[in-house]
């Protein structure tokens, strides 16, 4: 197997010139060789939904935008917990909380660590929360509630970032992750492709999460929703290009967990879902999304079975 470890930026932007099965096979030695042969499964929630603060170009919950949404105020914990039990009867073996805008406060934040204990009782399911800009202090009372994990993405590069969101900067993101690792909490810290980035910006992007240290992260797939402004980019990014990005970032972080999220399975045909999952992906988001379907545990099970994987055991 080639050595990785001595390669520049511009020599993983090469790789992209490569053919893409010859990718996929150097990517797939790469993940088999770290990885068994299972796929972990996790699941969220839309806690909060709508009403965010932040103007991020690709998100329907911002009210910047003008997105069609349903929108409604923080759930309550019973129901949370009811959400978690089904998720991990369903194979989960994470379940995410996420809340939309900027930092929840006073009652909501207490709520969210009820939330958290409420899931925390359910065996063998982790924990993870999605609640924005952290302070310290929040971050400290998460860990002692009994959070496991942190979900934070860095979205994009930090070129581009500016192009994407003008209310908190890339570096707002960067010491919010590193803040859940003072913590204690395992940083899920991820990607968004496809929104007019180069293949420079998504080498940098991965680049920057090995520099942090991630082992868990999400990779999403835009899904251009009418009323964001980014409704009109379908065609900015095919899927060729998605795969062998999905086999770069394994290359540039060979022992992460690399995690199918929102738009796969409207951005990836499922024989090129397959494809990634064989490429580097080894664990996928069951369920719906925040504000857009996704795809059933069901439905999961059966494709990984016709490429003789499966979902881990918890």
């Amino acid at each position: 197997m080639e050595d990785f470890s001595k390669y520049t930026r511009k020599d993983f932007v090469k790789l992209y010139d490569k053919v893409l099965d010859e990718l996929i096979k150097i990517s797939s030695e790469i993940t088999r060789s770290n990885f068994n042969n299972e796929v972990e499964a996790c699941s969220i929630i839309s806690a909060k939904t709508g009403e965010c603060s932040e103007n991020c170009k690709y998100c329907s919950q911002s009210k910047h935008n003008h997105a069609q949404i349903e929108c409604h105020p923080l759930l309550d914990v019973n129901t949370v917990k009811k959400a978690a039990q089904s998720a991990k009867d369903n194979g989960a073996k994470c379940f995410g909380i996420v809340t939309s805008g900027r930092v929840p406060t006073g009652k909501d934040f207490e709520t969210i660590l009820e939330m958290v204990k409420a899931v925390k009782t359910i065996e063998d399911l982790k924990c993870c929360a999605s609640l924005g800009l952290l302070f310290d202090e929040q971050f400290k009372r998460l860990k002692e509630a009994g959070c496991d994990k942190y979900n934070h993405n860095i979205n994009t590069s930090e070129k581009h970032y500016e192009f994407i969101c003008s209310t908190h900067k890339f570096s707002d993101r960067i010491n919010t992750v590193k803040k859940a690792i003072k913590f204690g909490i395992q940083p899920c810290t991820g990607v968004i492709i496809g929104m007019g980035e180069t293949r420079e910006d998504r080498v940098d992007m991965a680049l920057t999460l090995a520099n942090l240290g991630v082992k868990s992260i999400p990779v999403n797939f835009l899904n251009p929703i009418k009323g964001t402004p980014l409704e009109n980019y379908e065609d900015k990014i095919n899927e060729e290009e998605i795969l062998k990005t999905i086999c770069i970032f394994r290359i540039i972080l060979p022992d992460a967990k690399l995690r199918y999220a929102g738009g796969r399975t409207t951005r990836l045909n499922k024989d090129n879902q397959k494809k990634g999952i064989l490429a580097g992906i080894n664990c996928i988001m069951v369920g719906n999304y925040l504000t857009t379907i996704g795809s059933t545990a069901v439905d999961d099970k059966k494709m990984l079975k016709e490429i003789n994987m499966e979902f881990a055991h918890s």
